[in-house]
């Protein structure tokens, strides 16, 4: 069988961007006639991410201590640890309702790349043999790429990936996730809505909660398969469509954050009154998020947490 790889957020957002033209008269009208089709992700029998789940992180390029802590908080922040509501781990808490429970996320080893061993442009391959260095057993491990760094189809067709090749006899199968920082490459892609997109509505865009507009679209992207790597991790969990280019838990929601949204409007979400940055979510630290809605099996519905 060949590899398995998933693409985050891009694709969907700019489908649901370029159907907003001038021709149409009220997007909200728009958003009405794009919900027609009922929204059900379908479990195919196969094996989820349960239980306590390792999350190491592979860092490639320069990430700044301020920028890694940003992330590492963000992971740590789905897992139990207290926070005010809305809190990053009530949003996480929503995988839970998929077959066979929660899915519990420990920041595990942290490998830092700093040379650029690999060069400056990365082909999928690069990505999986930057994965394949940390532990596969009930692991998740985690690429991130600086803002300097090219990866295949980055910008072009997606931001971020989940993927997992086939294992080799006697091996553990790898669960793999890759996601690029597009501060200099593409925010208007990758980073909406902390920078204007680069088609539909150009709305002003959201200051971004923890002043970094690169790092905080990763945290939007890295939410987006994470969640579709613990639902729909080896192509046979939870999706709608085609398994060559499934909907899964997040990406079945693009563009929707808080209520009332639509194509180009992320929705109503809570503002910092001293920053004036844009959230939905608290979490550890300090640290506020704003995350996308993810599908609740339950309601059949996209979720937000305002």
């Amino acid at each position: 069988m060949a590899p398995i790889y998933h693409f985050a957020t891009l694709s969907s957002l700019l489908l649901v961007l370029s159907l907003v033209g001038p021709s149409i008269a009220t997007p909200r009208k728009l958003s009405a006639l794009v919900q027609q089709q009922p929204l059900i992700l379908k479990y195919h029998n196969g094996a989820l991410l349960k239980g306590n789940i390792t999350v190491n992180l592979i860092w490639y390029g320069q990430f700044s201590p301020i920028q890694r802590s940003i992330i590492v908080d963000f992971i740590q922040s789905l897992s139990s640890h207290p926070a005010p509501p809305p809190s990053a781990s009530s949003w996480w808490k929503t995988t839970g309702k998929y077959k066979g429970g929660s899915s519990n996320l420990v920041v595990g080893k942290q490998i830092l790349h700093n040379a650029y061993t690999l060069g400056k442009s990365l082909k999928t391959s690069h990505l999986v043999a930057l994965a394949s260095k940390a532990d596969r057993i009930n692991s998740i491990n985690v690429v991130l790429t600086a803002k300097d760094v090219a990866v295949d189809g980055f910008c072009m067709s997606r931001c971020g990936t989940h993927g997992s090749p086939r294992a080799s006899y006697g091996k553990t199968r790898l669960a793999y996730v890759w996601v690029g920082n597009s501060e200099t490459q593409c925010p208007g892609q990758c980073a909406w809505p902390f920078h204007q997109p680069i088609y539909g509505p150009q709305t002003p865009p959201l200051v971004a909660p923890n002043g970094d507009v690169g790092v905080d679209g990763m945290i939007i992207n890295l939410a987006t398969v994470l969640a579709g790597t613990v639902t729909n991790p080896f192509n046979n969990g939870y999706f709608q469509g085609p398994a060559t280019a499934p909907l899964e838990a997040v990406s079945a929601c693009t563009g929707i954050f808080g209520s009332g949204a639509y194509p180009g409007y992320p929705g109503q979400v809570l503002v910092d009154k001293t920053s004036g940055a844009s959230y939905n979510a608290h979490g550890v630290n300090g640290r506020k998020f704003l995350l996308p809605a993810m599908w609740d099996p339950q309601t059949s519905a996209c979720s937000t947490l305002v």
